[in-house]
């Protein structure tokens, strides 16, 4: 964070407490209950997978705002005056990052110039560089580095690499680290919480292994809605065999080429399940499933539970994949 935003903060921070101290002082006066000073510094997340994960992190810190409504598709999603508000006050804004968050680039980029502090989650992982090409999706992790430029003819394809890491505890726990430097760096402590986290992370990769463990190895084979489960397959050995969108946005187009191609490739593999998800056409996918004879999973792979809990996310997704491959 630079100086000019943390002098803003604490300008902001200031003000908030000789506002709430003038409250005090009219309700001492007036007898009217005070309103509650504010929590803490005002942080805007992107998501609302993401959002469960500070909420966790900051507990009573901060003010944790979520822009996206829950469900929502992240690549089709797009801010309303209000939200763009939201994000040009906030003291943080925490997007996910690796243009996950297309209707929003523009403004982060405009709140940033605008001296906002945003911090990027997928600047803070193991970027994961997906193909982008036909339909064979392995990618190859990067250290938090600058990606490839898109492929040709692919105009949804992201710059900087696979954005989707939610569905890998171990990239979350990578961004908890740095975002609780970050939080410390404002005067919000969250170290405890922070190590807390990170920990209880670790442990819900070893359960998801576990669970994941019952799957055969001739099985580990994943066919989803558009590339969104890349993190996941490299982190719990699974090969990716195509995807119905072939790209990282669900906003790509399909032809038919594509679908006869990708209709092929589970018929060799001896696919068992196709994985759709929010943003790919349902009618295709079950279309592709009569054709092949294969069924159709829907997983819930940008919708946070109704118990708002990230680690609640990952054991339902990994009990989905067991279930459907086992």
């Amino acid at each position: 964070m630079n100086g000019s935003t943390q002098l803003r903060l604490g300008m902001r921070l200031r003000i908030a407490s000789i506002v709430a101290a003038g409250a005090l002082a009219v309700a001492a006066c007036t007898g009217a209950g005070a309103s509650p000073a504010p929590a803490g510094p005002s942080v805007v997340v992107t998501t609302p997978l993401l959002g469960a994960v500070v909420k966790d992190l900051v507990g009573d810190g901060a003010e944790v705002t979520v822009l996206m409504p829950n469900p929502s598709d992240p690549h089709q999603w797009s801010p309303s005056a209000k939200d763009i508000e939201k994000v040009m006050n906030a003291d943080l804004v925490v997007a996910n990052g690796l243009a996950l968050e297309e209707g929003l680039a523009k403004t982060l980029e405009e709140a940033e110039k605008a001296g906002v502090a945003v911090f990027h989650g997928g600047e803070h992982i193991q970027i994961r560089q997906a193909s982008g090409q036909g339909h064979e999706g392995e990618g190859e992790a990067t250290p938090g580095a600058e990606a490839s430029v898109a492929p040709e003819g692919d105009e949804h394809e992201h710059e900087g690499g696979d954005p989707h890491f939610w569905v890998d505890p171990i990239s979350m726990r990578d961004v908890v680290a740095a975002l609780t430097a970050e939080m410390t760096e404002m005067g919000v402590d969250v170290k405890d919480r922070g190590a807390d986290l990170e920990q209880r992370l670790v442990d819900l990769d070893a359960e998801t292994r576990s669970t994941l463990a019952a799957i055969p190895e001739a099985d580990r084979e994943l066919v989803t809605g558009h590339v969104s489960l890349g993190y996941f397959a490299d982190r719990y050995d699974f090969e990716l065999i195509g995807s119905v969108i072939p790209g990282l946005s669900s906003n790509g187009e399909v032809s038919a080429g594509e679908l006869a191609q990708l209709k092929a490739d589970i018929e060799e593999h001896g696919v068992k399940a196709i994985f759709t998800e929010l943003g790919t056409s349902d009618a295709v996918v079950a279309a592709i499933g009569e054709e092949t004879g294969v069924q159709v999973v829907r997983l819930a792979l940008p919708v946070l539970p109704d118990d708002g809990s990230y680690f609640t996310y990952i054991r339902g997704i990994a009990a989905d994949v067991a279930d459907a491959l086992s």
